[in-house]
């Protein structure tokens, strides 16, 4: 067996309702009563009152909250250091990131900031991070990034590349995992998030990277068979108390699978689908999802093969591993479908004149393309997103 190291968030806290006393959850970290805090969420959690609950509690218990809300998808640089900014000024002593992916990335690197004297330019990379910050709790309101027990952030830069930090520094001192926030969560959103967390769960299976380990295989095939048996449930009844908090768990597990044997070729192909066309992080990973895999199959074979019965448990295996293969890439595409996610590159608005630029942008996502199990090369990209048009 090669070295390996495998970090994750120490504390993980499972708790339905766990958000409305979320004072308590930070007893752990000694703040004084009135110590000020920052929480960063987004204006569509904040219009729906779904953070009313825990900023009651924080109140209560006499902290001076200060409320970041202008969270927009795949978060910009700028913003970060905004919050950062705002939360110096405020002197807070804490950060809670309570929301999607994109709530919780600001949250990470704004607590890093606030503790180090690195300037953000100098933190991107894997590795690269550096100093301290301050004690953070991270509350996902979706079941789909893993953010909450991932030592990655991606952010957009002015050019609308993605960019990622990558450090165990940015790791949160505590994960809580409140189902019920989760409840009234739109189909739509449930279904890409949850597909999401199933391509890191893959994704981290079958990794190249030199960290690639037996810990993160196992929790990627509970992940697996958490959220492939649940996420028809909660797409078609959002109210499934127990099937929303399996995927939760689904996706932690993934998340902490991949956050130590990292996602590949799906990922660096639908970061230039989120930036440049604006589309959410889990449904450009569901666009390119089948076609990458297709790609991949000669060099995954095996790996895929071993997959396919967790996702599909009644998949014919007497068949040989090649058509095992085929008919599991085929079930996930009629599972996208089944779902109610758009199939096709088209349906988001992009045509073959864009596959140059979405090529040429993919082929930045170094960091993520050393971990595929296939090379690929622009060429290779740019027939991958051909074929998913």
């Amino acid at each position: 067996m090669s070295d390996f190291i495998f970090n994750t968030t120490p504390s993980v806290v499972v708790r339905a309702g766990g958000a409305a006393d979320i004072a308590a959850v930070l007893s752990p970290f000694n703040l004084a009563q009135s110590a000020p805090i920052l929480f960063v969420t987004d204006p569509g959690l904040m219009s729906l009152g779904l953070a009313d609950a825990a900023l009651a509690s924080l109140k209560a218990a006499g902290h001076a909250v200060t409320v970041f809300s202008n969270i927009e998808p795949d978060p910009k640089a700028t913003t970060v250091e905004t919050a950062a900014q705002i939360a110096r000024d405020a002197k807070v002593h804490a950060v809670i990131g309570f929301g999607g992916g994109s709530s919780m990335d600001v949250a990470k690197v704004a607590a890093l900031l606030l503790g180090s004297d690195q300037s953000l330019d100098e933190m991107y990379g894997v590795g690269l991070a550096s100093g301290r910050r301050l004690p953070l709790v991270l509350v996902p309101t979706t079941a789909g990034t893993g953010s909450e027990v991932t030592p990655i952030s991606i952010l957009t830069t002015g050019t609308a590349e993605k960019k990622g930090i990558s450090s165990p520094l940015i790791l949160p001192d505590i994960a809580l995992l409140d189902a019920d926030l989760t409840l009234g969560l739109p189909a739509a959103v449930t279904a890409a998030t949850g597909v999401d967390a199933m391509v890191h769960a893959i994704e981290a299976y079958t990794s190249t990277n030199a960290n690639a380990n037996p810990v993160s295989k196992a929790l990627a095939v509970e992940a697996l068979r958490l959220l492939s048996a649940n996420i028809r449930t909660v797409v078609t009844d959002g109210t499934d108390r127990d099937a929303r908090e399996a995927m939760l768990l689904g996706s932690m597990l993934a998340g902490q699978a991949f956050a130590n044997s990292p996602v590949a070729a799906v990922h660096a192909l639908a970061y230039p689908i989120g930036a440049l066309f604006k589309v959410p992080h889990g449904l450009s990973n569901a666009l390119v999802l089948s076609e990458v895999m297709r790609f991949n199959a000669p060099n995954a074979m095996a790996a895929y093969a071993e997959l396919a019965p967790v996702v599909f448990p009644d998949i014919d295996l007497d068949k040989g591993s090649q058509a095992v293969v085929a008919d599991f890439i085929a079930r996930l595409d009629a599972l996208n479908t089944e779902l109610g996610l758009e199939p096709g590159l088209r349906s988001v608005g992009i045509t073959e004149g864009d596959l140059d630029k979405l090529a040429a942008d993919a082929m930045n996502q170094t960091r993520l393309l050393v971990n595929n199990p296939r090379i690929v090369t622009e060429a290779d990209a740019r027939a991958i997103y051909q074929a998913a048009l």
